[in-house]
């Protein structure tokens, strides 16, 4: 399969010349994905959640904002004549769901997560007057556009805010599931924290799910309690377990020094909690990936008839796929942290640093 970097850049032009396009033409063909001239004015989009959710605060979440985005500038209403999504329960839902907003005539159909690639397979292969985008994982069909990213960039980012930002030489990282995507976030994450602090330690553990916040706050509990004062985690709705052991542990001892790094979304919402009627917020920083830049850009792109079809598109740094979000300005060295940040990442852009894409290489 072909491998192709998309920038922001060409679908604002590309988006832009469709607008422009749909000013002069009265005609329309709601649910066609034939010609251009039928689906300048409605190009309808619609996405299926894993078993996550839309309201993860995380993945589906940023994928959903992304397809919003869409609507807005696209003068598209939700439902079933602009854009929509259906959340999974289980993974028995994932075809269904899929199906559903294929048969509803929705132009372009994104499965969210590597959990949905069979899934998406299957059913792109069934209905192939449908465009389809499967984030997270590859699949091999003409009518498929496969999104991948550069997490171990994002990893790396929040690595480096970790590193300088620990005063135990003590962090964590929290997975969801052993696959390559979070063992992309782990090797950029564990070579951050060592490029900037050699003599930490990084202690890793895996929930087996993304979906189990109780199970996030059972290993982020076991790790503050061993003297780890900085975790990263990569897990879904299951990181949700983290921020809240975070903010129980701070509302009990306020002197104490502990921190949680989110995933995904800016999820500084996440770490709000009032002490002695004083806000104070226990998220240090956020490892972005733009699923919601990636979803709005590929269909645009599909939209301006020039979708990728058979195709995979990989975001990193260069392209505005992955960051990191603004880092907490009540830790102490706030102005070190920003600065290195900084550093390493017109280093990665420029390829001055490679980062590992597995833990195995490091």
């Amino acid at each position: 399969m072909k491998k192709r970097k998309f920038g922001l850049a060409l679908s604002l032009v590309l988006a832009a010349g469709t607008l422009l396009g749909a000013c002069g033409s009265s005609e329309t063909n709601e649910g066609s994905t034939g010609s251009t001239d039928s689906t300048e004015e409605k190009f309808k989009v619609a996405m299926v959640t894993d078993v996550g959710g839309v309201d993860d605060k995380s993945f589906n979440q940023s994928a959903w904002e992304g397809i919003k985005a869409y609507g807005a500038d696209n003068g598209l209403e939700e439902g079933n004549e602009g854009y929509s999504y259906l959340q999974s329960q289980s993974d028995a839902d994932y075809e269904t769901n899929l199906n559903t907003l294929a048969r509803q005539d929705f132009n372009l159909v994104y499965g969210i997560g590597f959990l949905m690639m069979d899934a998406v397979n299957n059913v792109a292969s069934q209905q192939t007057e449908t465009q389809f985008g499967i984030v997270d994982a590859v699949v091999e069909q003409p009518n498929v556009a496969s999104i991948t990213f550069k997490e171990n960039e994002a990893g790396y980012l929040a690595g480096v805010a970790a590193g300088l930002a620990t005063k135990t030489n003590k962090v964590g990282f929290i997975g969801g599931m052993e696959i390559e995507v979070i063992d992309r976030f782990e090797a950029g994450f564990i070579a951050g924290v060592k490029a900037v602090n050699p003599d930490a330690e990084v202690d890793s553990q895996y929930a087996g799910a993304f979906d189990k916040a109780e199970l996030g706050q059972t290993i982020a509990a076991s790790m503050y309690s061993s003297n780890v004062d900085v975790i990263f985690h990569a897990a879904g709705a299951t990181g949700n377990g983290l921020f809240k052991e975070a903010r129980d542990l701070k509302a009990k001892d306020p002197s104490r020094y502990i921190w949680a790094i989110g995933v995904d979304a800016d999820q500084t919402a996440e770490g709000v909690l009032e002490i002695d009627g004083e806000e104070k917020n226990i998220i240090l920083t956020s490892a972005l990936k733009r699923v919601d830049v990636a979803v709005k850009d590929l269909a645009e792109q599909a939209k301006a008839g020039t979708f990728p079809g058979g195709e995979v598109i990989n975001y990193g740094l260069a392209e505005d796929g992955v960051g990191l979000a603004p880092v907490n300005p009540d830790v102490e060295n706030v102005d070190d942290i920003n600065s290195k940040v900084e550093e390493y990442k017109e280093q990665i852009k420029n390829g001055e640093i490679e980062v590992p894409a597995s833990v195995s290489e490091l």
